[in-house]
């Protein structure tokens, strides 16, 4: 069986697409979505300069009492992602076929798992983060996914405490 690894891409390399895609993406589930909906732009294509796996990593915000409406419906136009926590709070969708992937996570917000944006602005803000993202990210190409994950995890962990104030 193959490892999956981690392979990385330029951000001007991906950014053009990804952001064609995230503008589909919006056009295509604004108007079904509740009012209370934010559609965010996250992931690595989102922060310029940030090395990626080119993928498009969208977060779909609502209120508490809209997510099992919303997850129903995410999930008539995309498969769940399997490897992914889920909860009352939380899903996570994705669609391999689409160009570039694309991973939809729906949060409710003001959770405990609405940290996408938030860990996103930091970095947007500081372009040492990012730098530091990159070194992460590159001591981990073409190392196994599961240790990147982690390690990222733990990086996203430590900047949002650092911000928590934010």
């Amino acid at each position: 069986m193959a490892v999956d690894t981690l392979v990385l891409r330029a951000h001007d390399e991906v950014a053009p697409q990804a952001d064609a895609a995230f503008a589909a993406f919006v056009a295509a589930w604004a108007c079904r979505l509740p009012p209370s909906a934010d559609i965010v732009h996250i992931g690595s294509t989102a922060i310029p300069g940030c090395l990626t796996k080119g993928d498009l990593d969208v977060c779909v915000r609502v209120n508490r009492e809209d997510v099992a409406r919303v997850d129903a419906l995410l999930a008539t136009g995309y498969a769940r992602n399997t490897g992914s926590f889920r909860s009352a709070a939380f899903s996570a969708f994705k669609d391999d076929s689409h160009h570039p992937p694309l991973g939809v996570q729906l949060v409710a917000r003001g959770s405990e798992l609405d940290v996408f944006v938030q860990f996103r602005d930091c970095l947007l803000r500081n372009p040492n983060l990012v730098t530091a993202f990159n070194a992460l990210k590159a001591s981990s190409a073409g190392q196994p996914m599961a240790s990147y994950r982690q390690a990222k995890a733990d990086f996203i962990a430590r900047v949002l405490a650092a911000n928590s104030d934010v």
